[in-house]
């Protein structure tokens, strides 16, 4: 039998990441694509042990529900995932969609955590990342989706932590973010990869008002957004991954040692 080397040996040693999907369904894919890419691996074995449970039929839209279009809350699916998770043996889980960590959703999560396991609040880890990266950055642009911008799900979040935030003009929001993310015809979530033309000329639209709002970096507060824009940063502003923060956090709470070390230092 070949010799095992001493990274997979620590692998076995360690407790695997879950992966709440299906929201939508190829924000878990790169999430997943993400925590591989940021993994320190030089074959099979040393990637870290991972499981996602994708079931977006079973989750009723977060934006509706914050909107008040649907009663179903789809916090109680989703923390019925988590358990299910926990049992295959995750212990460090996170949820690639913003708008799913808002409070009225993320409760029933919390309210039915299984022992021993952590989970890995996307938004907190976002601030954490700004504050640590960016410091002395004040202005902090939104994009995300409307239920996010009106449960305050970020807002709440950079003001508790003396940071400014910066969001679109409703009309702005609707024809720019939400058609983007909606659209039956170019939206991400009917055209996702690749990305519909006409949902990247829109979101780079939406980045330029956030930068004429004198934003100083610019949060892709939707896990669909950087699946459009995958640069770091545009017009020399800092766009934050909100997906690659997350891997970056899930991995380095589970083993920080297994962490690739990234030819951009901002990550």
């Amino acid at each position: 039998m070949p010799l095992k080397s001493k990274l997979s040996m620590q692998i076995e040693k360690r407790k695997m990441i879950g992966v709440v999907g299906g929201m939508g369904p190829y924000s878990g894919l790169d999430l997943i694509k993400k925590i591989f890419d940021l993994t320190k691996a030089d074959q099979d074995q040393d990637h870290v042990p991972l499981a996602m449970i994708s079931v977006p039929h079973k989750i009723e839209d977060r934006t509706k529900f914050l909107e008040g279009a649907t009663d179903i809350n789809p916090g109680i699916e989703i923390s019925r995932i988590v358990n299910q998770l926990s049992q295959q043996g995750a212990s460090f889980i996170g949820m690639p969609c913003n708008t799913a960590h808002s409070p009225a959703i993320i409760k029933e999560v919390y309210n039915t955590m299984p022992k021993g396991v952590t989970f890995i609040n996307m938004i907190v880890e976002v601030i954490k990342f700004i504050q640590d990266k960016y410091q002395g950055v004040d202005r902090v642009g939104v994009l995300a989706t409307a239920g996010t911008i009106k449960a305050n799900v970020y807002n709440d979040q950079l003001i508790k932590n003396n940071l400014i935030p910066i969001i679109l003009a409703k009309e702005e929001q609707k024809e720019l973010i939400d058609e983007s993310i909606y659209n039956k015809d170019f939206g991400i979530k009917s055209k996702s990869d690749p990305v519909h033309k006409n949902a990247l000329k829109n979101i780079e639209l939406a980045i330029e008002s956030l930068i004429e709002k004198k934003a100083e970096i610019i949060i892709l507060g939707c896990t669909e957004l950087p699946l459009a824009i995958n640069s770091p940063s545009y017009k020399s502003v800092p766009l934050i991954d909100s997906t690659m923060v997350l891997a970056k956090s899930l991995l380095m709470y589970l083993n920080q040692k297994v962490l690739k070390k990234t030819i951009n230092k901002k990550w």
